[in-house]
């Protein structure tokens, strides 16, 4: 049987997206860059090392057999448990921004959470697709994988690192429903979660802060909501064609490092609501062709797989979209080839080799069915 390519669309659009992230990275990022490292090119040159490095690896892992690559996942769920443990070790772990998050090497930082993402979603694909009906029981099929998700969960809150942990668990849950677990399971879990989270949130002044200021930013638009109002300020002022590429006023330090988790908003007001509805429509796109794949692939693995890719690529989209509007609490959620970082942007790109591998078999699949018929 001939091999068909992988899925263009999904390629063709995950280049675009890396393209215009790569360039809005450098927009934002240049005033900073030049008043905190003397060089306006600094990010620009990490994003676009750690960008090629992410596309050879999305080629290569693109070629290799994704039924092979999961038979390692527990080796490399395994592996990501031990580093998150060894980054919350003062002298091994790099604390910054209050957080032991990176293990710092000089000349590159590399973020174990970033590993666990993309090996929780193979390691629960791999498992998952060999087993029929499992989590059909609660307590012999799915509370084992809810025990890997609060392992994973702990070891990331001790960081601390929330919107791992908000990410982690939504995929890992995505994954877990649409390999067959009840939907009325979850709801009996959210009983004692809900309230548990209010809990946490009340009787610790930073969160409780944070729920003000997401009800009212503009109570106090100088201090605890000043981020937040001046990414409103910045994607208002873009109009409906933007200010032009560099020619951010917001991106001057009056967001806080504006080439992180709040990019976003620079590029709704340098491109405006039309730039920010194109990018929108491209991930939507990509999104769509995700779950294209999940549907057409040939066998379980490859549809969880997809699924999994998918999901972390939607979640944080749809998070990040929603904070930089008000429309969330702060999470710190990155956008997804858009928010300056080099683990994460590779582990990205190894994911969508990984969803452009099964596409090769759900084109085969999908081609079959319409010569039968």
């Amino acid at each position: 049987m001939k091999r068909r390519d992988f899925d263009f669309w999904i390629f063709i659009t995950v280049l675009l997206l890396l393209s215009l992230g790569v360039c809005m990275v450098y927009s934002a990022s240049s005033y900073y860059a030049g008043r905190e490292f003397g060089n306006k090119e600094y990010f620009l040159v990490r994003q676009l090392l750690w960008a090629t490095i992410g596309v050879i690896a999305m080629l290569i892992v693109s070629r290799l057999d994704y039924k092979r690559l999961a038979q390692f996942s527990p080796i490399l769920l395994l592996i990501s448990i031990i580093l998150l443990v060894l980054v919350r070790i003062p002298g091994i772990g790099s604390y910054r921004n209050g957080a032991y998050r990176w293990f710092d090497f000089g000349f590159a930082s590399f973020q174990p959470s970033e590993m666990a993402k993309l090996s929780i979603i193979l390691f629960f694909s791999f498992t998952l697709s060999k087993k029929t009906n499992v989590l059909q029981s609660f307590f012999k099929g799915l509370f084992p994988y809810l025990l890997v998700i609060g392992v994973i969960d702990v070891l990331l809150i001790m960081q601390p690192h929330y919107s791992g942990t908000i990410l982690v668990t939504a995929v890992a849950i995505i994954i877990l429903f649409c390999a067959g677990a009840k939907i009325w399971h979850f709801i009996l879990l959210a009983i004692p979660v809900i309230p548990a989270g209010i809990y946490l949130i009340l009787t610790e002044e930073y969160r409780l802060e944070r729920l003000m200021t997401f009800l009212d930013p503009f109570s106090d638009p100088t201090d605890s909501g000043y981020q937040i109002v001046n990414s409103l300020y910045a994607i208002g002022s873009g109009g409906l064609f933007g200010k032009g590429i560099g020619q951010s006023v917001q991106k001057n330090l009056y967001i806080p490092e504006p080439h992180t988790d709040f990019i976003f908003s620079i590029l709704a007001e340098e491109l405006g609501f039309i730039g920010a509805v194109t990018v929108l429509l491209l991930f939507l796109v990509l999104i769509w062709r995700g779950i294209r794949v999940a549907m057409h692939s040939q066998d379980n693995l490859g549809s969880l797989l997809a699924v999994g890719i998918t999901s972390l690529i939607a979640v944080q989209v749809i998070i990040n979209i929603a904070v930089v509007t008000a429309s969330l609490p702060v999470t710190g959620m990155p956008l997804p080839f858009f928010t300056s970082g080099g683990s994460s942007l590779a582990f990205l790109l190894v994911g969508i080799g990984i969803l452009l591998n099964v596409s090769r078999s759900a084109g085969n699949q999908y081609r079959m069915k319409r010569e039968k018929i």
